[in-house]
């Protein structure tokens, strides 16, 4: 179709010379688009701002694990391999504000979480393990053979008992073996994320 002063009078019903070919014409138009298509950028821009704080605080839209995170491949020098999350771990990675990821070395389970703000949903192990049925005894702080100290317990369902110790790192290396000592430490400024927290179970 060919657009004319005529056809463009008809369509919109305004006077055709509006639509003449002329160089002022043209000068107009382009500074019109120089100024609406910012304005359109700056709206859509407002509007994506606007979604994402009407998003529970805590909530991420992402997957419980993703390609953002890149996981330990080792533990001990023996090769990690993931396993799925379970489904009570699937519900709470779905509210949780970072990453989790569940890994083995064929001795013992690894959990990792990767967290990226102060919250009080990082609950210690102990408080995990008897919300599933599990007797907690043993609770003690233990030193490793690298000096670290680690929050470590013992679990016990069903007949079956598990050694279980974690542990929690910011990205400077600075270490808690208790998730409320570590809250207060984020939360007043006094420890820069992003934060993992490891905990390890193995059969006894």
């Amino acid at each position: 179709m060919i657009w004319s002063e005529a056809l463009a009078s008809r369509m919109l019903g305004l006077p055709g010379q509006l639509f003449a070919n002329r160089f002022v014409h043209r000068v107009v138009y382009k500074s019109a688009c120089a100024i609406v298509l910012p304005l359109c950028a700056l709206w859509a821009a407002g509007n994506l701002a606007a979604t994402s704080a009407a998003a529970p605080q805590g909530q991420t839209t992402g997957t419980p694990t993703t390609a953002s995170t890149e996981w330990p491949r080792e533990w001990q020098g023996r090769p990690l391999r993931p396993l799925v999350l379970s489904d009570v771990e699937q519900r709470f990675a779905r509210r949780f504000p970072g990453e989790m990821a569940r890994l083995t070395d064929e001795r013992h389970i690894v959990v990792l979480r990767r967290v990226t703000q102060p919250t009080r949903m990082l609950h210690p192990a102990a408080d995990c393990y008897r919300a599933l049925g599990y007797a907690v005894a043993d609770i003690q702080l233990e030193q490793a053979s690298d000096h670290l100290l680690w929050r470590c317990f013992v679990a016990t369902r069903a007949g079956q008992k598990l050694r279980v110790c974690e542990r929690i790192e910011d990205a400077k290396g600075q270490g808690w073996t208790d998730s409320s000592s570590w809250y207060w430490a984020a939360a007043l400024g006094q420890s820069q994320g992003p934060w993992q927290a490891v905990t390890v179970a193995r059969p006894l």
